[in-house]
């Protein structure tokens, strides 16, 4: 299949960069900006977001998505790399590197979709959208999502991720408004975000070594754990656990930080970032 990427020119290291659940590679443009002396990026698109059209068959499960993204550390031919994952891409990206260690040199963990089952409607960037899939209302409420403007529909994600939404630029915005405006027109947008947050739903359900709780103990890699103290769509709350279960994790959590810490604090991501790096380096971390 193809994948669009994104590409940061950099240094001798390299880093990659899987986005969450909604999002696309733009979601580290800053931070791998910031870290591109040290390491150059690939920002990719997972199948059925950003620019990334899903071949037919693709099943939109975390395991399927870490098969592409395995594939891809696989291709680049630069050895082990520095693997970043935020929210969803957070799941995957621990999947990889318990799977194929040998392909990931230190993981970046922000926010990462660890199960958090407790139903809440502020984790939703639209309320409506509990109701999308019922039957009978949820035609209707489809429909009324789908007459949302882009610039609209990038405001509510920005509401729900950011803990201060101020600190989203207007820049950003423009670029994430036009991004939205192109995926309307992509007609297996819709059904791979669907289809990707049951996946992700039926993982979190899992039980014994299927579950994410059981995967993490089995991460050989140095790992940094990054946490909005103010994240509304993965709980702070289960920083502390993900963090004591990974043998080689230390844990960053920020204050007035939501759910996508590389966007709306990405220099204190950066530092910590390279800080890991040259601690694991000195093999002290």
């Amino acid at each position: 299949m193809k994948l669009h990427i994104r590409r940061t020119p950099g240094g001798p290291e390299t880093a990659v960069y899987v986005h969450g659940l909604g999002g696309s590679s733009t979601n580290w443009t800053d931070l791998a900006a910031l870290l591109a002396p040290q390491a150059g990026g690939t920002s990719i698109d997972l199948p059925g977001f950003g620019y990334s059209e899903p071949p037919d068959g693709f099943d939109f499960s975390l395991d399927a998505h870490a098969e592409i993204v395995a594939g891809h550390l696989e291709g680049l031919e630069s050895g082990p790399v520095h693997l970043f994952g935020n929210s969803m891409g957070g799941a995957v990206a621990l999947l990889v590197a318990a799977r194929r260690p040998e392909l990931v040199k230190t993981l970046t963990l922000i926010s990462p979709a660890m199960p958090d089952l407790r139903p809440s409607m502020k984790r939703l960037s639209d309320p409506r959208m509990a109701f999308a899939y019922l039957p009978l209302v949820g035609p209707r409420v489809r429909r009324q999502l789908a007459a949302l403007g882009p610039r609209e529909r990038a405001m509510q994600v920005i509401k729900l991720c950011f803990a201060d939404p101020s600190r989203f630029a207007e820049s950003r915005l423009n670029e994430l408004e036009e991004e939205h405006s192109a995926r309307a027109e992509f007609a297996w947008a819709a059904h791979a975000l669907a289809r990707s947050t049951f996946g992700i739903f039926r993982t979190w359900s899992a039980r014994g070594p299927a579950s994410l709780w059981a995967v993490a103990p089995t991460v050989t890699t140095p790992t940094l754990v990054v946490w909005g103290q103010h994240d509304r769509v993965i709980s702070v709350r289960r920083a502390e656990r993900t963090a004591r279960l990974l043998p080689h994790a230390r844990l960053l959590v920020l204050p007035r930080t939501g759910h996508v810490a590389q966007m709306e604090r990405p220099n204190v991501v950066a530092k910590a970032v390279l800080g890991m790096w040259e601690s694991v380096e000195s093999g002290t971390w």
